[in-house]
Protein backbone atom coordinates (compact mmCIF):
# COMPACT_ATOMS: atom_id res chain seq x y z
CA UNK A 1 0.00 0.00 0.00
CA UNK A 2 1.40 3.48 -0.98
CA UNK A 3 -0.18 6.80 -0.48
CA UNK A 4 0.66 9.24 -2.88
CA UNK A 5 -0.05 12.78 -3.61
CA UNK A 6 -0.33 13.98 -7.08
CA UNK A 7 -2.93 16.66 -8.60
CA UNK A 8 -5.71 13.76 -6.53
CA UNK A 9 -3.97 11.76 -3.75
CA UNK A 10 -3.53 8.59 -5.79
CA UNK A 11 -1.88 5.06 -4.45
CA UNK A 12 0.44 2.91 -6.45
CA UNK A 13 -2.60 0.26 -6.23
CA UNK A 14 -5.15 2.09 -7.13
CA UNK A 15 -5.96 4.03 -4.10
CA UNK A 16 -7.74 7.13 -4.19
CA UNK A 17 -7.16 8.96 -0.34
CA UNK A 18 -8.38 12.31 -0.10
CA UNK A 19 -7.84 14.65 2.61
CA UNK A 20 -11.60 14.48 3.89
CA UNK A 21 -11.00 10.68 4.43
CA UNK A 22 -9.14 11.76 7.27
CA UNK A 23 -11.43 14.30 8.46
CA UNK A 24 -11.91 12.44 12.15
CA UNK A 25 -8.27 11.40 12.09
CA UNK A 26 -7.77 13.03 15.29
CA UNK A 27 -10.94 12.54 17.07
CA UNK A 28 -11.48 10.06 19.91
CA UNK A 29 -12.70 7.09 18.28
CA UNK A 30 -13.08 3.13 19.77
CA UNK A 31 -12.11 1.78 16.03
CA UNK A 32 -12.67 -1.65 15.48
CA UNK A 33 -14.44 -4.01 18.44
CA UNK A 34 -12.29 -6.86 18.71
CA UNK A 35 -13.06 -9.44 21.21
CA UNK A 36 -10.01 -11.81 23.11
CA UNK A 37 -9.78 -15.32 21.78
CA UNK A 38 -9.95 -17.90 24.07
CA UNK A 39 -6.23 -19.25 24.76
CA UNK A 40 -6.52 -23.18 24.59
CA UNK A 41 -4.17 -25.31 26.55
CA UNK A 42 -0.74 -25.98 24.37
CA UNK A 43 -1.28 -22.96 21.88
CA UNK A 44 1.79 -21.35 22.88
CA UNK A 45 5.06 -22.95 23.45
CA UNK A 46 6.33 -23.43 27.12
CA UNK A 47 8.48 -20.56 27.89
CA UNK A 48 7.94 -18.81 24.93
CA UNK A 49 7.08 -14.94 25.25
CA UNK A 50 3.27 -15.29 23.54
CA UNK A 51 2.71 -17.69 26.92
CA UNK A 52 4.22 -15.65 29.74
CA UNK A 53 1.99 -12.71 28.55
CA UNK A 54 -1.06 -14.93 28.08
CA UNK A 55 -0.63 -16.43 31.51
CA UNK A 56 0.34 -13.00 33.00
CA UNK A 57 -3.11 -11.32 31.44
CA UNK A 58 -1.55 -8.04 30.87
CA UNK A 59 0.78 -6.13 28.26
CA UNK A 60 2.41 -2.94 27.22
CA UNK A 61 2.20 -1.55 23.88
CA UNK A 62 4.30 1.35 22.63
CA UNK A 63 2.23 3.54 20.00
CA UNK A 64 2.62 7.40 19.03
CA UNK A 65 0.47 9.60 20.42
CA UNK A 66 0.58 11.96 17.84
CA UNK A 67 -0.52 10.64 14.13
CA UNK A 68 -3.89 10.99 13.48
CA UNK A 69 -5.19 7.44 11.69
CA UNK A 70 -2.33 5.65 12.68
CA UNK A 71 -1.80 6.41 16.63
CA UNK A 72 -3.23 9.19 18.20
CA UNK A 73 -4.30 10.31 21.91
CA UNK A 74 -5.89 13.54 22.59
CA UNK A 75 -6.46 14.57 26.63
CA UNK A 76 -9.92 13.65 26.49
CA UNK A 77 -9.73 9.79 25.25
CA UNK A 78 -8.84 6.94 27.37
CA UNK A 79 -7.03 5.19 24.73
CA UNK A 80 -5.28 6.07 21.28
CA UNK A 81 -6.98 5.41 18.54
CA UNK A 82 -5.74 4.78 14.69
CA UNK A 83 -4.45 2.26 12.36
CA UNK A 84 -1.38 1.12 14.37
CA UNK A 85 -3.64 0.64 17.53
CA UNK A 86 -6.17 -1.70 15.62
CA UNK A 87 -3.31 -3.79 14.64
CA UNK A 88 -2.35 -4.06 17.70
CA UNK A 89 -5.69 -4.79 19.64
CA UNK A 90 -5.48 -8.00 17.05
CA UNK A 91 -2.14 -9.20 18.37
CA UNK A 92 -3.31 -8.41 22.16
CA UNK A 93 -6.53 -10.21 21.50
CA UNK A 94 -5.08 -13.65 19.96
CA UNK A 95 -3.02 -13.99 23.84
CA UNK A 96 -6.40 -13.72 25.52
CA UNK A 97 -6.21 -10.62 26.53
CA UNK A 98 -9.57 -7.75 26.33
CA UNK A 99 -7.64 -5.49 23.78
CA UNK A 100 -10.74 -2.50 25.88
CA UNK A 101 -9.31 -3.49 29.58
CA UNK A 102 -7.46 -1.94 31.42
CA UNK A 103 -5.25 -5.45 31.41
CA UNK A 104 -3.47 -3.17 28.16
CA UNK A 105 -1.16 -0.32 28.96
CA UNK A 106 -0.52 2.13 25.84
CA UNK A 107 2.66 3.34 26.63
CA UNK A 108 3.34 6.65 24.43
CA UNK A 109 6.75 5.80 22.67
CA UNK A 110 8.26 8.59 20.32
CA UNK A 111 10.61 7.70 17.51
CA UNK A 112 14.06 8.16 19.47
CA UNK A 113 12.71 5.76 22.55
CA UNK A 114 11.37 2.65 20.36
CA UNK A 115 14.22 0.79 20.16
CA UNK A 116 15.61 1.51 24.28
CA UNK A 117 12.02 1.09 25.19
CA UNK A 118 12.42 -2.71 24.01
CA UNK A 119 15.63 -3.50 25.03
CA UNK A 120 14.91 -2.66 28.30
CA UNK A 121 11.79 -4.60 28.63
CA UNK A 122 9.69 -1.16 29.15
CA UNK A 123 7.07 -2.46 26.78
CA UNK A 124 6.36 -5.75 25.28
CA UNK A 125 5.68 -4.58 21.45
CA UNK A 126 5.87 -1.59 19.70
CA UNK A 127 3.36 -0.31 16.96
CA UNK A 128 4.42 3.22 16.34
CA UNK A 129 5.20 3.92 12.77
CA UNK A 130 7.73 1.54 13.39
CA UNK A 131 9.58 1.56 9.54
CA UNK A 132 11.76 -1.34 9.00
CA UNK A 133 15.81 -1.07 8.51
CA UNK A 134 18.48 -3.38 8.65
CA UNK A 135 20.05 -1.18 11.33
CA UNK A 136 16.87 -1.30 13.59
CA UNK A 137 17.17 -5.44 13.54
CA UNK A 138 20.26 -4.86 14.24
CA UNK A 139 19.28 -3.83 17.55
CA UNK A 140 15.38 -5.10 17.97
CA UNK A 141 12.94 -7.52 16.53
CA UNK A 142 10.67 -6.01 13.49
CA UNK A 143 8.20 -8.09 11.60
CA UNK A 144 5.82 -7.57 8.45
CA UNK A 145 5.03 -5.17 7.27
CA UNK A 146 1.62 -4.15 7.42
CA UNK A 147 1.48 -1.11 5.99
CA UNK A 148 3.47 0.18 2.92
CA UNK A 149 3.95 4.14 2.58
CA UNK A 150 5.96 7.21 1.24
CA UNK A 151 7.49 9.80 2.20
CA UNK A 152 5.93 13.35 1.54
CA UNK A 153 6.23 16.95 2.70
CA UNK A 154 3.37 18.96 4.51
CA UNK A 155 3.84 23.15 4.41
CA UNK A 156 1.66 25.76 4.98
CA UNK A 157 -1.50 25.93 2.51
CA UNK A 158 -0.24 28.84 0.89
CA UNK A 159 2.99 27.58 -0.12
CA UNK A 160 4.45 27.54 -3.64
CA UNK A 161 6.37 24.59 -2.31
CA UNK A 162 6.12 21.51 -4.95
CA UNK A 163 7.94 18.77 -3.58
CA UNK A 164 11.00 17.55 -2.16
CA UNK A 165 12.97 19.51 -4.88
CA UNK A 166 12.44 22.27 -3.82
CA UNK A 167 13.68 22.70 -0.38
CA UNK A 168 17.32 21.86 -0.72
CA UNK A 169 19.32 23.85 1.48
CA UNK A 170 15.93 24.59 3.18
CA UNK A 171 15.71 23.46 6.53
CA UNK A 172 12.61 20.58 6.74
CA UNK A 173 11.23 19.46 9.66
CA UNK A 174 11.03 15.31 11.38
CA UNK A 175 11.04 13.58 14.54
CA UNK A 176 14.90 12.45 15.93
CA UNK A 177 15.79 9.31 15.55
CA UNK A 178 13.30 8.78 12.16
CA UNK A 179 14.05 7.26 9.17
CA UNK A 180 12.20 10.45 8.01
CA UNK A 181 15.35 12.70 8.76
CA UNK A 182 17.85 10.83 7.54
CA UNK A 183 15.82 11.19 3.91
CA UNK A 184 15.28 14.42 3.74
CA UNK A 185 19.12 15.46 4.40
CA UNK A 186 19.64 12.68 1.39
CA UNK A 187 17.49 14.57 -0.77
CA UNK A 188 19.57 17.88 0.75
CA UNK A 189 17.28 19.71 2.30
CA UNK A 190 18.80 20.58 6.25
CA UNK A 191 16.95 18.39 9.22
CA UNK A 192 15.46 20.16 11.75
CA UNK A 193 14.88 17.65 14.43
CA UNK A 194 11.94 18.00 16.52
CA UNK A 195 10.49 15.73 19.73
CA UNK A 196 6.55 15.10 17.97
CA UNK A 197 5.54 15.30 14.82
CA UNK A 198 3.09 17.79 16.56
CA UNK A 199 5.53 20.19 17.15
CA UNK A 200 6.89 19.61 13.51
CA UNK A 201 3.17 21.06 12.02
CA UNK A 202 3.29 23.67 14.83
CA UNK A 203 6.47 24.63 13.15
CA UNK A 204 5.10 24.93 10.06
CA UNK A 205 2.10 26.92 11.33
CA UNK A 206 4.13 29.34 12.82
CA UNK A 207 6.57 29.67 10.21
CA UNK A 208 9.59 28.52 12.17
CA UNK A 209 10.70 26.02 9.07
CA UNK A 210 9.33 25.62 5.32
CA UNK A 211 8.20 22.40 5.42
CA UNK A 212 8.20 18.82 7.56
CA UNK A 213 8.21 15.20 6.10
CA UNK A 214 7.75 11.91 6.79
CA UNK A 215 5.57 9.39 5.55
CA UNK A 216 2.41 10.43 3.56
CA UNK A 217 -0.29 8.45 6.04
CA UNK A 218 0.63 10.49 8.71
CA UNK A 219 0.59 13.76 7.06
CA UNK A 220 -2.55 13.47 5.37
CA UNK A 221 -3.45 13.26 8.98
CA UNK A 222 -1.95 16.02 9.99
CA UNK A 223 -3.28 18.21 7.25
CA UNK A 224 -7.11 16.95 7.97
CA UNK A 225 -6.28 18.19 11.52
CA UNK A 226 -5.69 21.66 9.84
CA UNK A 227 -8.02 21.73 6.96
CA UNK A 228 -6.99 24.49 5.16
CA UNK A 229 -3.74 26.04 6.69
CA UNK A 230 -1.51 23.11 5.93
CA UNK A 231 -1.08 21.02 2.23
CA UNK A 232 0.70 17.41 1.50
CA UNK A 233 2.45 18.11 -1.72
CA UNK A 234 4.65 16.57 -4.07
CA UNK A 235 5.15 13.22 -5.05
CA UNK A 236 6.66 9.81 -2.50
CA UNK A 237 10.32 9.99 -2.62
CA UNK A 238 11.06 6.73 -0.39
CA UNK A 239 9.30 3.75 0.65
CA UNK A 240 8.61 3.17 4.08
CA UNK A 241 8.04 -0.46 5.38
CA UNK A 242 5.56 -0.08 8.74
CA UNK A 243 5.65 -3.26 11.08
CA UNK A 244 5.85 -4.71 14.93
CA UNK A 245 8.56 -4.42 17.16
CA UNK A 246 9.94 -6.77 19.72
CA UNK A 247 12.68 -8.10 21.71
CA UNK A 248 15.55 -9.46 19.58
CA UNK A 249 15.59 -11.62 23.17
CA UNK A 250 12.27 -12.98 21.85
CA UNK A 251 12.50 -14.28 18.64
CA UNK A 252 10.00 -16.63 18.36
CA UNK A 253 7.22 -13.63 18.48
CA UNK A 254 8.13 -13.38 14.67
CA UNK A 255 6.33 -16.01 13.72
CA UNK A 256 3.14 -15.44 15.69
CA UNK A 257 2.97 -11.79 15.15
CA UNK A 258 3.33 -12.48 11.11
CA UNK A 259 0.69 -15.77 11.82
CA UNK A 260 -2.05 -13.04 13.48
CA UNK A 261 -1.14 -10.37 10.47
CA UNK A 262 -1.70 -13.38 7.69
CA UNK A 263 -5.16 -14.42 9.76
CA UNK A 264 -5.91 -10.70 9.57
CA UNK A 265 -5.24 -10.45 6.07
CA UNK A 266 -7.72 -13.19 5.22
CA UNK A 267 -10.78 -13.04 7.51
CA UNK A 268 -10.98 -9.20 6.73
CA UNK A 269 -9.89 -8.07 10.48
CA UNK A 270 -7.21 -6.10 8.65
CA UNK A 271 -9.54 -4.45 6.08
CA UNK A 272 -11.81 -3.28 8.63
CA UNK A 273 -9.13 -1.50 10.50
CA UNK A 274 -7.66 -0.07 7.94
CA UNK A 275 -11.48 1.35 7.01
CA UNK A 276 -12.39 2.33 10.47
CA UNK A 277 -8.67 4.53 10.74
CA UNK A 278 -7.37 5.44 7.06
CA UNK A 279 -10.18 4.92 5.06
CA UNK A 280 -13.19 6.33 4.31
CA UNK A 281 -16.40 7.01 1.03
CA UNK A 282 -13.42 8.14 -1.73
CA UNK A 283 -11.21 5.83 -0.18
CA UNK A 284 -10.41 1.95 -2.23
CA UNK A 285 -9.13 -0.13 0.81
CA UNK A 286 -5.98 -1.92 -0.93
CA UNK A 287 -4.56 -5.22 -0.63
CA UNK A 288 -2.50 -6.09 2.35
CA UNK A 289 1.08 -6.28 1.87
CA UNK A 290 3.14 -9.37 1.67
CA UNK A 291 4.91 -9.78 4.90
CA UNK A 292 8.73 -10.81 5.60
CA UNK A 293 9.44 -14.38 6.13
CA UNK A 294 11.67 -14.69 9.80
CA UNK A 295 15.22 -15.37 9.98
Amino acid sequence: MRFTRTKALVAATGLALSLAACGDAGEDSEGVDVQAEEVEEGKFEEGSRMAELAEAGEITIGVKYDQPGLGFKDASADVPSGFDVEIAKLLVADLGIDPSSDAVTWEETISDNREPYLEAGRVDLVLASYSITDERRQIVGQTGPYLITGQQVLVSADSDITGIADLEGEEVCSVSGSTSLENVEAEGAVGAPADTYSQCAEDVLNGSVEAMSTDGAILLGLAAQNEGELKVVGEEFSEERIGVGYSLESPEMCEWINGVLEESFENGDWEAAFQATLGGDDVETPEPPALDECA
